[in-house]
């Protein structure tokens, strides 16, 4: 499809092809969060939450999505991600509508389901993104939309609950529905991004897809890097998750009960996460930006650590704890969903796709995820959810510390070593 002339334009571009993966992303989470806004209080399956299950059957069916994501999307040709990305979304609603149609407990099954095409569906849209000079904002806006629409799904979810007397197994496809053609006209507006120019490609590396020989090479050269830095987003993408799943029983142990506070808090989180990843892009020096993300990573982790006990000490209020835990983890987490390994690639000169590498750093971390739900779950459901992820947030702070900072040696180690490499050629 042939590109509107007006996204030539530099600007012009990357305002629109922002904002197109912003709604594309945020009308995703409405195929899939609906159902963590609401709490099924009272129900039970085999002495165990209905939620837990359903949550943990989502995770997991997302956590084996990102397993099958690192073939087919690394493997997806450019012409096959916008049909691809409908449908994911078409089977995750069709799974939402028997949920609502089967009874508990065996509409369990839909959930795991729901989850399963969805993992696929970052990866594919960062082939949209990848390898140009306007990547880091392109992707700043891709970012936010699941920072922000995670609470604003929530939020949507319980206003049509008590506005319109949705009961909560129809809440989930009801969500889902609003945001039909929504979903349709972002998808539609990705399609007529234009592919990277010469200078993209020359100034970022180009980007193709991997074949399974291509994939296992990748890791082999960067292993021990890749090891670490994996290692830490499974930490901190299973605390990001549980803070996603459980924000609402999070915050009524702590006293909070608006639901209005979703969207509040994680739209103040979006904002100032889109605005400094968005300043990226001034940093034409790869490794230098790989270099800043790094910082900027750690010093997430040590605010979601250092918030928490503030909180515990009576020097923030419940609120503010869980808008600064918030904001800490997305510090961390959203430069590993794209301008990480965008900058690792461009700097390494390394012919691959992000798309591989989030999905195969997210198949671990949701594994991750499904880990820590069934440990809390059913092995520690005595504890509170709120006593579980302070507990956690302080493991989170100091490990995940540890593990990006031996990540980054690695890399730097290696990148210049390939720079006096390429000095000691450019000279002989």
């Amino acid at each position: 499809m042939k590109s509107p002339a007006f996204l030539r334009n530099p600007t012009a571009f990357m305002l629109f092809g922002a904002t197109a993966a912003f709604c594309t992303y945020a009308c995703m989470y409405a195929f899939r969060k609906g159902i963590t806004a609401v709490t099924f209080e009272g129900m039970a399956f085999a002495g165990i939450s209905y939620k837990i299950w359903l949550v943990t059957a989502q995770v997991f069916g997302y956590a084996v999505s990102k397993g099958i994501g690192v073939k087919v999307v690394a493997e997806m040709s450019p012409g096959r991600r916008a049909i691809s990305l409908l449908f994911f979304v078409g089977f995750a609603l069709l799974a939402l509508l028997g949920f609502a149609l089967v009874p508990a407990p065996y509409n369990i099954i839909f959930l795991f389901l729901n989850g399963l095409p969805l993992g696929m569906v970052y990866g594919t849209m960062i082939g949209f993104l990848e390898g140009r000079r306007q990547t880091d904002g392109l992707v700043a806006g891709l970012t936010a939309s699941f920072i922000f629409a995670s609470g604003f799904v929530k939020t949507v979810a319980l206003t049509i609950r008590a506005d319109w007397g949705v009961s909560e197994f129809w809440l989930p496809f009801v969500t889902g529905m609003l945001f039909v053609v929504p979903m349709l006209i972002s998808v539609y507006a990705l399609t007529l991004l234009p592919p990277p120019t010469d200078e993209d490609r020359a100034l970022r590396t180009e980007r193709k897809p991997m074949d399974g020989a291509e994939r296992r090479a990748f890791v082999r050269n960067f292993r021990p890097g890749l090891i670490l830095l994996i290692a830490s987003y499974v930490l901190l993408s299973a605390f990001r998750d549980f803070r996603d799943n459980f924000g609402p029983e999070i915050l009524k142990d702590a006293g909070v009960e608006n639901p209005g506070i979703f969207a509040k808090t994680e739209t103040l989180v979006a904002v100032g996460i889109l605005i400094v990843m968005a300043l990226l892009q001034r940093v034409t020096q790869n490794f230098q930006a790989f270099a800043l993300l790094n910082g900027l990573m750690l010093l997430g982790g040590a605010l979601v650590g250092l918030s928490t006990y503030a909180y515990s000490t009576g020097a923030l209020s419940a609120g503010n704890w869980f808008l600064l835990t918030g904001l800490g983890l997305y510090m961390a987490y959203v430069p590993c969903n794209g301008l990480y390994f965008e900058r690792l690639i461009a700097s390494f000169r390394y012919v691959s796709t992000v798309g591989f590498m989030v999905t195969l750093a997210d198949w671990y971390g949701y594994l991750g995820s499904v880990g820590v739900l069934l440990y809390k779950n059913f092995g520690h459901a005595d504890i509170s959810y709120r006593e579980f992820f302070m507990d956690g947030a302080y493991i989170l702070s100091i490990v995940y510390g540890v593990l990006v900072i031996g990540s980054f040696i690695y890399f730097q180690r290696r990148f210049r070593n390939e720079v006096t490499v390429r000095v000691t050629e450019s000279v002989a």
